[in-house]
């Protein structure tokens, strides 16, 4: 992409009985933020009229047959189905799920093609997105699955970035997924991430305990003195600032986690309870390690206030925001390494 070119955006709808196309389209009611890339929308004109009129939005849309069609400082629909997809707001349906693959589908095959540069994907529902061409635990997992890669999922804001060591998984399934390997492969895509998508030069790396009081010697379990301490040690003596393990109890309510870049939880809600009480609809969901960049609000599909106008687009702004900026740090990142390659070559 010429650096004069803007950044295509590809979004994804996600659910549309939830609050994805309703942030969507609050989002891009500011003319203003169609400064900052090209939005492309994947859904139909028919299912963003109809959010459009039931919460009595302005936005501007722009309906697009083909995705070379996208025009610059417009919010572009792609209409990938032309069938009539039925939406009860606030409710599951198998429409709301087949829908929402498709939106995805779509939009990750272009970002896999190049004709969008980043993804934003809205929430979906994992339970009834679900069939035989979607069967993963979520976004995080289908992506790994199509794109090069392996991924860590990183809760951010500006101030703070926790990634998960163990995903979506049953909690009774955590102690047996850590393994030394699994810590350093984690750690080093943090890493990775912090160096080439946040210009972070030497990163300083927190890791929480599995157990409570990082298992108090052995008296509340043994991991963290057999794997946990020891991959720490490993990982310092190849020259990375990786502290810890730390007790996730008191980590976040003493401030300690402002002393570090990032910070990595053991399991899903070690990491996510802290963070959405911290940040809850300010924050950004973005998948490193992959080949390519995609966000998403911290936020799910909330049918509870689904078409009743009251959901908060912050987040899913964030996400935006968050997909271009990263975009932008990693093509510096790639340039000056290829650069300073090329000077290295020249000696």
């Amino acid at each position: 992409m010429k650096k004069k070119d803007k950044i295509r955006i590809g979004i994804s709808v996600g659910d549309v009985n939830g609050i994805g196309l309703e942030v969507i389209l609050k989002t891009f009611a500011d003319s203003r933020m169609l400064d900052f890339g090209t939005p492309i929308v994947f859904s139909s004109n028919k299912v963003v009229s109809f959010h459009r009129k039931t919460l009595k939005l302005s936005t501007v849309v722009q309906g697009i047959d083909h995705i070379k069609k996208a025009v610059p400082n417009k919010l572009n629909v792609l209409n990938i189905d032309k069938s009539e997809v039925v939406i009860n707001l606030g409710q599951e349906t198998k429409a709301g799920g087949d829908h929402a693959y498709l939106s995805l589908e779509k939009a990750t095959q272009a970002l896999i093609n190049n004709e969008v540069d980043v993804l934003v994907t809205a929430p979906i529902n994992k339970n009834n997105i679900q069939s035989d061409q979607f069967n993963f635990q979520g976004h995080t997992e289908y992506l790994e699955n199509r794109l090069n890669g392996e991924s860590l999922m990183i809760l951010m804001t500006k101030e703070l970035k926790i990634g998960l060591i163990t995903g979506h998984i049953p909690i009774a399934q955590v102690s047996t997924m850590i393994t030394s390997d699994l810590l350093e492969k984690k750690v080093e895509i943090m890493h990775k991430s912090l160096i080439q998508d946040f210009q972070i030069s030497k990163p300083k790396i927190a890791v929480l305990g599995i157990n409570p009081h990082c298992g108090d010697h052995g008296v509340i379990g043994d991991e963290d003195d057999k794997i946990v301490s020891p991959t720490i040690q490993k990982i310092q003596d190849s020259g990375k600032l990786v502290y810890g393990p730390f007790a996730a109890d008191s980590f976040f309510g003493n401030g300690s986690y402002k002393k570090f870049d990032g910070v990595l939880a053991m399991y899903h809600d070690q990491g996510l309870a802290p963070f959405k009480t911290l940040a809850f609809g300010e924050g950004v969901n973005y998948t490193a390690g992959l080949s390519k960049i995609r966000t998403s609000p911290d936020h799910g599909t909330a049918y509870e206030i689904a078409g009743k106008g009251q959901a908060n687009s912050n987040s899913f702004m964030e996400a935006y925001f968050s997909a271009i900026d990263i975009y932008k740090k990693r093509q510096l990142f790639l340039e000056l390494s290829e650069n300073k390659l090329l000077v290295t070559k020249g000696k």
